[in-house]
């Protein structure tokens, strides 16, 4: 049987938890973001497109490594230090989520107005490391055909917001389920 008592516990746990969530998420987004514009002067250059990804990678995963702290702090100041995986996981995922839509509308905006060729320019620095590594002329070839097409896919905000999704969620996935996994207790 449920108790007013029990009621009002529940609906204060979940303003706990949603605060949580979006603090956590919102700093993570914003240290992608940020990441995202003091590179912006850097993006012409071959060499940060070569080494540009690692970085933004590195970048994701110290920022999305605040879902662990995220739900080990809702799991120890508003859960008595308890925490089925399920529930972890699912905080996580909503941080993960928060900081993941920051993180495209971030992208959105600092292409929009400061890389609106950036396809066009990581188009031409993938074939050039082609070209330096020996590729063959019709391995080139197929991968400059290919280019073509996703560049034209990227003009479409949908797609480019789409795959800009797909760089940083499966990150903050990864993070939430080794996360969910070292902080359950029962």
């Amino acid at each position: 049987m449920i108790f007013q008592g029990d009621i009002i516990d529940l609906r204060q746990n979940l303003n706990l938890m949603k605060r949580i969530i979006w603090t956590y998420g919102i700093i993570a987004g914003s240290i992608t973001v940020l990441m995202l514009a003091i590179s912006i002067p850097f993006m012409d250059s071959p060499e940060f497109m070569e080494r540009g990804e690692l970085l933004g990678y590195a970048t994701m995963l110290v920022a999305l490594s605040l879902i662990f702290f995220g739900v080990r702090t809702y799991r120890d100041r508003h859960l008595g230090g308890a925490i089925p995986f399920k529930r972890a996981f699912f905080v996580g995922l909503y941080i993960s989520l928060v900081a993941s839509a920051i993180y495209v509308i971030g992208w959105m905006v600092i292409s929009g107005l400061f890389l609106p060729d950036f396809a066009e320019q990581y188009a031409q620095s993938t074939l050039q490391q082609m070209e330096s590594s020996g590729a063959t002329a019709e391995e080139i070839a197929k991968h400059k055909s290919d280019m073509a097409y996703y560049q034209e896919l990227y003009k479409n905000p949908l797609f480019k917001a789409g795959i800009t999704f797909t760089e940083i969620f499966p990150v903050g996935l990864i993070v939430t389920i080794i996360s969910a996994i070292i902080l359950k207790k029962n």
